[in-house]
């Protein structure tokens, strides 16, 4: 074995160790149980206290003094009505209830509660993200395009009737499979570079909304390195609570990408 080779094994080894990590995490992605959307009527939603509504602006819950548990926002118990402000396609307003975490979040101008619970079957029956044997030729070099402005792409999302609004900063051209390739890049130079594609292999052996790739920070140059073993599932690959975004249709490669991770959910056989 090589040292270059030592050296690549070991830097995948860290990064499938992070993932697992964030797999595992408490409160995270694989502990949601529920997804509820408000309407204008006041609703109770089963076990979680108090009764909830939204408008086109908040969400209001009321509290009872005969629920089980508190609900405390900030850390601060809420009593009586009380009105929420998430805001739209941010991380949500957690208001925790014993163990759990009740997510308040605004999508598309419309409201849902999202419901963490660290006891979830999914999270306890988690056991590791299922990838393809890392292969150092799924690594190669491409040139970071900034547009002159940046741009707004809009797409779909996994939940129908939802859009999401990415910030584009260019576009990343690179060779793969013999053939000249081009993907839309969202994010910043300063804050981090992603793509989110789909390739063959998209609905079939990997999760086929998109899958995230973070690029390198690009060089004086632009030259940045895409490493597609290192392409990773968006939260809605394990669980149908979430809303992420599908890929823009200039993000489909025309060829098998036999790298990265894999659908959690499915069967693999190859």
């Amino acid at each position: 074995m090589t040292a270059a080779t030592t050296e690549f094994d070991q830097q995948w080894a860290t990064f499938r160790a992070e993932r697992a990590a964030w797999a595992r995490q408490p409160l995270g992605w694989l502990s949601l149980t529920g997804l509820h959307w408000l309407g204008e009527q006041e609703e109770t939603v089963e076990g979680i206290p108090g009764r909830w509504r939204a408008d086109a602006e908040n969400v209001y819950v009321t509290v009872e003094s005969d629920d089980a548990e508190p609900l405390r926002l900030d850390g601060e118990v809420l009593t009586g009505s009380a009105v929420l402000t998430p805001g739209e396609g941010a991380p949500g307003l957690e208001v925790r209830t014993g163990e759990r975490v009740i997510e308040v979040i605004r999508r598309t101008g419309q409201f849902a509660l999202r419901v963490h619970d660290p006891e979830s079957a999914t999270l306890l029956s988690f056991t590791e993200i299922p990838a393809y044997e890392p292969n150092p030729s799924w690594t190669v070099t491409g040139r970071f395009e900034p547009y002159a402005e940046a741009r707004t792409v809009t797409t779909g999302a996994v939940v129908e009737g939802l859009e999401h609004h990415h910030n584009a900063a260019g576009t990343v051209a690179f060779e793969l499979d013999g053939e000249a390739r081009r993907l839309i890049v969202f994010g910043s130079p300063a804050l981090g570079l992603h793509v989110l594609f789909t390739d063959v292999t998209s609905g079939v052996t990997t999760y086929g909304g998109a899958r995230r790739l973070d690029l390198s920070t690009p060089a004086a140059d632009g030259t940045v390195v895409l490493d597609f073993n290192r392409a990773v599932n968006l939260p809605c690959a394990f669980t149908d609570y979430a809303t992420c975004p599908v890929a823009p249709p200039e993000n489909r490669l025309s060829i098998a990408v036999t790298a990265g991770e894999q659908d959690p959910r499915k069967e693999h056989s190859a």
